[in-house]
Order: C-alpha cells, then sequence, then structure tokens
C-alpha cells in the first residue's frame, strides 16, 4: 500500500464546483481507497492504495463528474508520493517560507508542466514578489504588506493556469506532516 497526498484543482472557489469534503471521502471510499482523509475544503485528500499514481489519477478524475455537480473542464487532480511531497519541501529556496510574519508564500504545484515551461508567464514586482522554478512546483513569496501589488494574480489570464493548483507553505508542511502520520 502507498500513501498518496491527492490536491483536487478547481473545487469550492467561489462558490463553483462545490464538492463536500464528507461527500468527496464517501466517494473514494467507494473507489475502495483506504485510510482516507481530508484537510480542510480546498481539495487536499490523503489515501491509501496499492494502484500506481497515475492509476489513482484516472481513477479520481472519472469518478469527480459522477458524483459530484462540476464545471469539469477546471478540475484536475494531482497524486504526489511521500516522496515527491518531502522532495518539494526538502528543496525549497534558501529563506523560503521562514519569515510567515514578513512573507506569504505559497507553493505553485504544476500539473503535466515543467517549471522551467512556465516561469514565463510569471511577471513578478521588483521588491513585491519572487519567484524560483522548482521540481513539479514553482515557489512564490508576496511582501505581506505589499500583496496587494502583487502580480501573482496574473497568471490567472494563462492557460497554463489551468494546469496549476496553489498551496500556501504552511499547509503544504501541513500536508506533508499528515501524509507522513498516513
Amino acid at each position: 500500500m502507498t500513501s498518496y497526498l491527492i490536491l483536487l484543482r478547481g473545487i469550492n472557489v467561489g462558490g463553483k464546483n462545490k464538492v463536500p469534503m464528507l461527500e468527496l471521502k464517501k466517494c473514494l471510499e467507494q473507489l475502495e481507497f483506504t485510510s482516507v482523509s481530508t484537510y480542510i475544503a480546498s481539495g487536499n485528500v490523503i489515501v491509501k492504495s496499492p494502484k500506481p499514481a497515475q492509476e489513482v489519477k484516472a481513477q479520481i478524475e472519472a469518478m469527480l463528474p459522477k458524483c459530484f455537480k462540476l464545471d469539469s473542464e477546471l478540475i484536475k487532480v494531482l497524486v504526489l508520493t511521500h516522496k515527491q511531497l518531502k522532495a518539494v519541501v526538502d528543496n525549497k529556496p534558501q529563506g523560503f517560507g521562514d519569515q510567515p510574519d514578513t512573507y506569504h508564500s505559497d507553493v505553485i504545484f504544476l500539473m503535466d508542466l515543467k517549471a522551467d515551461e512556465v516561469m514565463s508567464i510569471f511577471n513578478p514586482r521588483e521588491g513585491v514578489d519572487t519567484v524560483w522554478p522548482g521540481m513539479g512546483v514553482v515557489y512564490s513569496q508576496r511582501l505581506s504588506e505589499l500583496r496587494t501589488k502583487s502580480r501573482l494574480s496574473k497568471i490567472m489570464g494563462s492557460p497554463a493556469y489551468k494546469s496549476m493548483t496553489i498551496r500556501t507553505w504552511n499547509t503544504t508542511l501541513q500536508l506533508l506532516r499528515l501524509l507522513e502520520a498516513a
């Protein structure tokens, strides 16, 4: 059995694609995933399965529109192993996430994209935003007192944005702790 972190992109955002976590848990258990747990309502799920990650992804992507009323074009699934998530945390840029009172730090998880392919869509504002490429992620940090001047939201206009899902650094760390406990 492998423990996986499932990141669902595009659910429970702005009143669209409503997916109650209790119902999601039941649907996943019906697919014979075990030890299913969710963390906050933004599409973070931990499951155990003997199946490979690609099969887990395909199963969940097929299940979602059957169990919930969704705009399926916006929904994507990313499946990560403990090793993959630990690498995201261990390979963070120096100082990233270390000053939560000064900076808002996010991990932008990429789905079927590489960081070097998407870095050009980021246009960080000097003195406000900093972005770094990672393995399967982009690390983004914004100066908290100037976050309204951040250009991070500009990525939403890019077609590549549909293949990204964003988690705060604190959420990413908590998901790693939960995955390690699974």
